[in-house]
């Protein structure tokens, strides 16, 4: 079968850490010809719909479709889609339940499609889709999204019991077994995904979906993970492949850059201008991802810890949208003021790689998001190293032992377990100005660092180009996907006339009103492929 002939279905989880790669993968799948459709829910649609435009300037067949998503159903507020908007932590489950309840609209849009896709990828945490799969005859691959130094050690400690060992103790240290390189820690910062209360079923749901899916692909590179990728794809003994870093894809379109994820709060031109305006490597950037939020009293302390450094920096603060106490900080105790000269703040989402591909920044301050970190590594910025929870230590631990790229801030614990009486304050304002200064150091030991993180970039941008060994995955799973659509039964029933769609589109909808042209448009291409 021509690769032009081929239609993906991308299904990320409704978290911007999720979506993000999986609209990357989108393009670059697109990019060898097939035709690319990445299904999610209206409100995440419409934030990441620039990057997808941005794809059809460029002559990519890739498209967005609106499932509906059935929160109020579960007892979430309308409109609640993704998971940055949960404010009240109690919501999770119910959050996670809809997300489940997607399966139903799901299977609904693929029967009402004229032919048969030819792949469905799913966010490893979408193990829903393996039932619809099933019962459709569509072959089914699991993208995840953390490293795979995460996956390896949380599968390590699972087999060989470390985690029944310790129970409920957080805090007991420990090694994880049979693993490549040395990695002691707790299961507070080797915690799963689904690893907590009341989500028991949802990761046996994840745990038996990856063991029966037709192919792994993770969101990395051999240049830094390849132990680690070889080591899980044995210990699962799935084809696995390793398609990274997406990110370090081209993106020509300065506005589809700007806008990865979301819409900037920002004009990305006015970062630009003022970081053009400051020498090579000289700025730190400092940003904590779309879910992790840092306590008024932790934001103090970094704060005063910036002023206190001297070094000019770029702070995207979402606190600042939601927080009284950190408004205050920033406004009436006069922060923004003193530091207006050297200091740019954003109050919310921030155009990340339009700041980390500039060269005046030198130092990224991350709390280690997998996104965050690929990020840093493909534009060759060190960096300074400040987890939150799950996979966000195993990146520390990956960036500073294992590259030799970043710098440790001192975190400890996640923001869960810090006890009440510390306020949520781990690092002090004198310690962030001692290890922004080890970070942005200009001595050996810095140029070392910064030297290491530049071979990496190379290493990385070679790996997504045509030879590169990212390259050669991607090309490999396209021709596996091709080869098992076309070896497995196509008894499914499958409709061939655009007409049955369009009367099923006008009686579905789609989740939107925009679902029924949507579906029309996946009619006519389907019939002219």
């Amino acid at each position: 079968m021509a690769a032009s002939e081929l239609h993906f279905l991308l299904v990320p989880l409704v978290a911007q850490g999720h979506i993000i790669p999986m609209v990357d993968l989108a393009r670059l799948i697109a990019a060898r010809g097939p035709r690319v459709t990445v299904l999610t829910t209206p409100v995440n649609a419409a934030r990441n719909r620039p990057a997808v435009e941005g794809a059809a300037r460029a002559g990519l067949r890739v498209d967005l479709a609106e499932l509906p998503f059935p929160g109020p159903r579960f007892g979430l507020p309308e409109g609640l889609e993704n998971a940055d908007q949960m404010v009240d932590q109690t919501l999770y489950v119910k959050f996670f339940q809809a997300i489940w309840g997607i399966a139903e609209p799901l299977e609904e849009y693929v029967r009402a499609l004229p032919r048969r896709p030819d792949c469905l990828i799913a966010d490893s945490c979408n193990p829903w889709t393996a039932d619809v799969c099933a019962s459709l005859g569509i072959p089914r691959l699991v993208m995840h999204c953390p490293s795979a130094y995460f996956l390896l050690a949380v599968h390590n400690l699972a087999k060989h019991g470390v985690y029944d060992r310790v129970g409920a103790d957080d805090m007991e240290e420990f090694e994880v077994p049979d693993f490549p390189v040395p990695a002691v820690g707790n299961t507070a910062t080797f915690r799963g995904f689904f690893q907590w209360p009341g989500v028991e079923k949802e990761q046996r749901d994840v745990l038996d979906a990856e063991a029966t899916a037709d192919g792994l692909l993770v969101n990395t590179f051999r240049g830094i993970e390849g132990v680690f990728v070889d080591a899980y794809a044995t210990a699962l003994g799935r084809r696995t492949w390793a398609v990274g870093p997406t990110c370090a894809s081209s993106f020509d379109d300065a506005d589809a850059k700007a806008g990865r994820g979301n819409r900037a709060d920002v004009d990305a031109g006015h970062i630009v201008s003022w970081l053009d305006a400051r020498p090579p490597a000289s700025v730190l950037y400092i940003s904590f991802g779309s879910i992790a939020k840092l306590p008024a009293k932790q934001v103090a302390e970094l704060a005063r810890g910036l002023e206190a450094s001297g070094r000019p920096f770029v702070w995207a603060i979402k606190e600042a949208k939601a927080d009284a106490a950190v408004q205050a900080l920033l406004d009436d105790e006069g922060f923004e003021e003193r530091v207006k000269d050297r200091g740019l703040l954003v109050r919310g989402w921030a155009p990340q790689v339009t700041i980390l591909s500039h060269p005046a920044v030198g130092g990224f301050l991350t709390h280690c998001g997998w996104n965050a970190t690929l990020e840093a590594i493909s534009h060759g910025v060190p960096a300074l190293t400040w987890p939150n929870f799950a996979d966000q230590f195993c990146s520390e631990r990956l960036l500073v032992d294992v590259l030799g790229v970043g710098v440790r801030s001192g975190v400890k614990l996640p923001v869960m377990n810090v006890p009440a009486e510390a306020e949520g304050v781990q690092i002090t304002s004198g310690d962030v100005e001692k290890v922004v200064a080890e970070l942005m150091d200009d001595g050996p030991e810095g140029a070392a660092r910064r030297s290491r993180a530049k071979k990496l970039a190379a290493e990385a941008s070679a790996a997504m180009e045509e030879g590169g060994s990212s390259y050669t995955d991607l090309e490999d799973m396209i021709c596996y996907a091709s080869e098992l659509s076309r070896t497995r039964s196509h008894e499914c029933g499958w409709s061939t006339s655009s007409t049955s769609l369009l009367s099923a589109a006008a009686e579905l909808g789609v989740g939107s009103k925009s679902g029924a042209k949507k579906m029309e448009a996946d009619a006519a291409l389907s019939v002219q492929s």
